[in-house]
């Protein structure tokens, strides 16, 4: 398919049309087909516009107009995404990277082994792409066309047909069967289960790849040259046995962040009138009045305007107890809804929920490599063709110096360009980041790429912003003193004196007061008095309610000191001190338990960073057992701060809001925002997101990065040892054929299940 992509619109050039006519049967003929919405064909310039429902829609609008006897040509190129079945390794994506870049129709194309996925930015047709693609021994579907391709269980009957020949012609060497019929079913289970590969070969050969596709195929003929069908049958079944296994092994990976997909529902029921009709999803436009029943999934970002219930908000941000959520509070797609009916005011449209921007920035993860898997990809670029060449030389230079016959150093050969491709070696890295980040997601936890996963198992000093990360961010009462009366006539009066007043310090003192049942006095004649206080006549007496200052000039005098840390709001009259109540910005109820892990996990310093005076944070550092802090700080202090850590030595992260913290989370080595469900800008300014609004999931960050790291380095030693034992066992010969083979399928397939047990870290 060809032509200006936007949205759901093509651009064709029609040629043949030889009348105005023309174009109003190409109008009618090709609006008549399933999930196109309108075709305006312009008959002077012989150009059609088509615009459809998806893409999967124009998939066969070429093939309908050529039936209708014309002909479509591209306008210009159109990027597309398609998800690729087949591939069990990164050499895969190399190979199909480069015999698509060989089609003249092709301007650029990416394949991410990871995700799964190709980027082709092409001119002419998705058919044509998926074609190229299905030469080289892969499976490609348009993204939008609907599910991923599986492989089928056709794939699998000709496996098992295969393996039944290779038994019936091993089998005839016992029951006095003639050769011939050995030879030729394994002859025959070689075509099943080679044609493929051979194929796919021919194509990587002509794209200049030298992939494992190549190498099997040319250990395989070259057995069968010298007579060994049993062992060129037995490379290519164990070859197309280890595919399947890889590919149903990494689909695993790959479902972790589809699994984030089905979150959210594709209906919703939506308010029209009075009534409430079920309709898709993506049809609820902001201000969508929609509801949500008791159980059911939220389909889209909202806020609720009727009814109260409980939100299950792991699926989002990993939060073990359910939130709860009133007229005026929001709520995120994918979360599921407790006990109660609620109407909700969508805010976003489907595409732009927290949900779908976390699985947008998590596929871009995946398709990010690691430092450590740019370098293995580069050592396999330079390793496979060394030892392929020096698999030519075995065969050739030791019969032409007579140490060994033709057929025996022949062998060895064709047994070092098995062991050539470094498969499992390749593999290694890539299933560990993507099951790790998969893990993560489901956490609540947004990693944005492998690099960042890696440092972050390297990290030894975590700096926080105070306000709103250590601390709730919000004031809140600590304790209340009464000099004369009881607390409770105390607390009446300053909920008559502050309830008027938007100041959050007054907001937390009628909280409070309101929490505790004080009762209510009727303040007159009211008064803000900026930057002290209130005041306000109670049954004919004046009150006053504020700092220190308010008193300055009155009959009284305030001889107790204010608390460390704390903002102390004094209650009196005129002549006398009726008490004080004390506010401070309390530390989270995450905050002293989550650091106390992280000195568990090996970070060494843990430091707070704030713009409070020098006694408010001495009591907060000292309820969140930080190692050091630093007060009085202005925003760019916090870079200062987070830049001398880093000259001591520390890698070191970051953690604030992702809003005012910018400065510092961008000069840290990784930056960690909290809150990221509630905030775009949380999302895009640093490398990994808590979505949560605390952190609780900051230590399960440190252990599934640590472990992945573990992961990474034993799949990598594993990999590189089975190689080492396999070419130490050539030359003696004791590897055979089949074995090599084994060696290789077998232990990319213990990689990726290694890798897998990532998934299932829980701490």
């Amino acid at each position: 398919m060809n032509g200006e992509f936007s949205g759901e619109k093509m651009v064709y050039l029609v040629d043949r049309m030889d009348c105005p006519s023309c174009a109003r049967s190409l109008e009618k003929g090709i609006g008549q087909m399933k999930d196109i919405l309108d075709v305006k064909v312009n008959y002077s310039t012989a150009k059609m516009q088509v615009t459809a429902a998806n893409e999967a829609a124009l998939l066969p609008v070429e093939n309908q107009v050529e039936k209708l006897g014309f002909k479509a040509q591209a306008v210009q190129g159109n990027t597309r995404t398609y998800h690729v079945t087949g591939m069990d390794c990164g050499s895969c994506a190399k190979s199909i990277e480069n015999h698509l870049g060989l089609q003249p129709a092709v301007q650029k194309v990416s394949v991410s082994f990871a995700s799964g996925k190709m980027k082709v930015e092409h001119t002419n047709s998705p058919g044509e792409i998926i074609k190229e693609t299905a030469k080289i021994g892969f499976k490609a579907e348009l993204e939008e066309a609907g599910e991923n391709p599986v492989s089928g269980r056709k794939d699998h009957l000709w496996l098992i047909l295969s393996g039944l020949l290779i038994a019936a012609g091993f089998a005839g060497t016992y029951f006095d069967i003639p050769a011939a019929f050995s030879i030729l079913f394994y002859a025959g289970a070689m075509v099943i289960s080679g044609l493929k590969p051979v194929k796919a070969a021919f194509y990587s050969i002509k794209s200049r790849s030298l992939d494992m596709n190549v190498l099997m195929s040319a250990a395989a003929i070259g057995a069968a040259l010298i007579g060994e069908w049993l062992e060129g049958a037995t490379v290519v079944w164990l070859f197309a046995l280890g595919n399947v296994l890889q590919n149903k092994s990494i689909e695993q990976t790959r479902k972790s962040i589809r699994g984030l997909m089905d979150l959210a529902p594709p209906e919703a029921w939506v308010k029209i009138g009075t009534e409430f009709v079920k309709k898709a999803a993506a049809e609820a436009v902001p201000g969508t009045i929609i509801l949500v029943k008791p159980g059911d999934k939220i389909p889209l970002d909202g806020e609720v305007v009727k009814g109260t219930s409980s939100i299950n908000q792991a699926p989002i941000t990993g939060e073990s107890i359910p939130i709860d959520k009133a007229a005026g509070d929001s709520v995120f797609a994918g979360t599921i809804n407790g006990h109660g009916t609620l109407e909700i005011k969508v805010t976003k449209h489907s595409e732009d929920t927290a949900l779908a921007k976390i699985i947008h920035l998590v596929e871009e993860a995946q398709e990010q490599k690691a430092p450590t898997e740019a370098f293995i990809d580069k050592f396999a670029a330079i390793y496979t063709p060394i030892v392929f060449v020096l698999a030519l030389l075995i065969m050739v230079l030791p019969p032409l110096l007579s140490l060994g016959t033709w057929g025996e150093w022949f062998y060895k050969g064709l047994e070092l360009l098995v062991i050539a491709c470094p498969c499992a070696l390749v593999i290694s890295t890539p299933v560990a980041i993507v099951s790790a980040i998969g893990n993560a997601a489901r956490n609540g936890i947004l990693i944005k790429g492998g690099t960042f996963l890696e440092k972050a198992g390297a990290l030894t000093a975590i700096a926080f912003d105070k306000t709103g990360t250590l601390t709730e961010g919000r004031p809140a009462v600590t304790h209340v003193k009464a000099e004369e009366g009881t607390q409770d006539e105390l607390l009446a009066i300053a909920y008559a004196l502050e309830h008027d007043s938007t100041h959050p310090i007054a907001k937390s003192i009628t909280e409070f007061a309101r929490q505790r049942g004080a009762v209510r006095f009727t303040a007159e004649n009211h008064r803000n008095i900026a930057g002290r206080g209130v005041q306000g006549e109670i049954d004919g007496m004046v009150y006053f309610a504020g700092n220190r200052a308010l008193f300055e000039g009155k009959k009284v005098s305030i001889e107790a000191p204010d608390e460390e840390g704390e903002t102390m709001i004094w209650i009196g009259t005129e002549e006398k001190i009726l008490g004080s109540i004390a506010v401070s910005d309390t530390i989270r109820d995450s905050a002293a338990a989550a650091i106390r892990a992280l000195a568990g996990k090996g970070i060494r310093e843990t430091i707070m960073l704030t713009g409070d005076n020098e006694g408010t944070a001495k009591k907060i550092a000292s309820e969140a057992h930080v190692t050091r802090y630093f007060a009085e700080l202005l925003p760019e202090d916090k870079v200062t701060a987070v830049q001398k850590l880093q000259q001591e030595g520390h890698l070191t992260a970051m953690v604030g809001d992702g809003i005012n913290d910018a400065p510092a989370l961008a000069a840290a080595d990784i930056g960690i925002a909290m809150g990221g469900a509630g905030t775009d800008t949380a999302m895009e300014t640093a490398d990994i997101v808590l979505m949560a609004d605390n952190l609780d999931k900051l230590p399960h960050t440190i252990s599934l990065s640590k472990k992945a790291l573990r992961i990474i380095k034993q799949n990598i030693w594993f990999s590189i040892l089975i190689k080492a034992a396999a070419l130490a066992l050539i030359f003696p010969g004791y590897l055979t054929l089949w074995m090599a083979v084994l060696s290789d399928t077998g232990a990319a397939l213990i990689v990726i299940l290694n890798a897998l047990r990532l998934l299932k870290v829980k701490d």
